[in-house]
């Protein structure tokens, strides 16, 4: 399985009809508003793991139903359920992956195509079953679990090997040791730029806004973008910071994500000045 996953990553074969299919979701899903919600950002948390709990959730009840005698009526209305709550998770997921690398492109593009004919059959089991022929309905709906299942599958390894929609800074709070550290002498900090400090090899950035200075990690949660080499926006009375590889924004004052594809907020860092020198620790 490892080395089926290895070359499917590898599947350069796949992107002529993978990278048509991103111009497609990005010109359908155009308006920013709506990939800002699609992604989640609304929400402070990537959406669709969120949104495929219904479906996935629905159909396996489904399936348990069908094992066990007189439950046709409640299994019948768990795959309709199931199916309808398949096309939101499939458009957030769409809108994800349009913002992937292209090794998670290739993973994502087979991980939609598992569970688009997962729901092609949910959809054949609940006709099935609304026309009496509950035994196809249950076959079908089988048939449906296991692709989706299949699905699944590759979206876990999506998430958990190639770090697809993963908070990408996290990992660096990991990285920092316990206490106050010294980042820089405030007097030399400029106001309204971003500087780029590191402690103890975490890339921080650092912003100074009157008397309010803010330390954030400063790769991006998205695809480790360096905020510290983005643009300062203004976004409803906000400082805030693009990144320069996507376009994700982040206020400054707290790290809230504003738009994505990010999904996440950015971790802020408390801070303190003593002796004219700007501390910063572990949250």
């Amino acid at each position: 399985m490892r080395q089926l996953l290895t070359k499917l990553e590898q599947a350069s074969g796949l992107d002529r009809t993978g990278d048509r299919l991103q111009e497609t979701v990005r010109s359908v899903l155009r308006p920013r508003g709506l990939r800002d919600l699609l992604h989640g950002v609304w929400l402070g948390h990537p959406l669709h793991p969120a949104l495929v709990q219904l479906p996935v959730g629905a159909w396996l009840s489904a399936a348990v139903l069908d094992l066990l005698p007189g439950n046709r009526r409640s299994a019948t209305v768990l795959v309709a359920v199931g199916t309808a709550g398949a096309l939101p998770a499939a458009l957030s997921g769409a809108n994800d992956w349009a913002e992937l690398t292209t090794e998670q492109r290739r993973v994502g593009l087979v991980h939609a195509i598992a569970n688009g004919i997962g729901t092609t059959l949910f959809v054949g089991s609940l006709a099935a079953r609304l026309a009496g022929r509950h035994r196809a309905g249950r076959t079908l709906g089988f048939l449906g679990l296991a692709a989706a299942g299949g699905g699944a599958y590759l979206g876990g390894h999506l998430a958990y090997k190639q770090g697809a929609q993963v908070n990408q800074a996290a990992p660096d709070l990991h990285r920092m040791s316990e206490g106050w550290r010294p980042v820089i002498d405030v007097a030399s900090l400029p106001h309204e730029k971003l500087v780029s400090r590191t402690v103890d090899d975490v890339a921080l950035v650092v912003y100074r806004d009157g008397d309010d200075v803010s330390v954030l990690l400063d790769r991006c949660p998205h695809q480790s973008g360096p905020l510290s080499e983005g643009d300062l926006v203004r976004v409803d009375g906000h400082a805030c910071v693009v990144c320069p590889w996507h376009g994700s924004t982040f206020q400054l004052d707290d790290g809230a994500v504003v738009h994505g594809p990010a999904g996440t907020d950015q971790q802020v860092l408390p801070t303190r000045v003593v002796d004219g020198v700007l501390e910063t620790r572990l949250p």
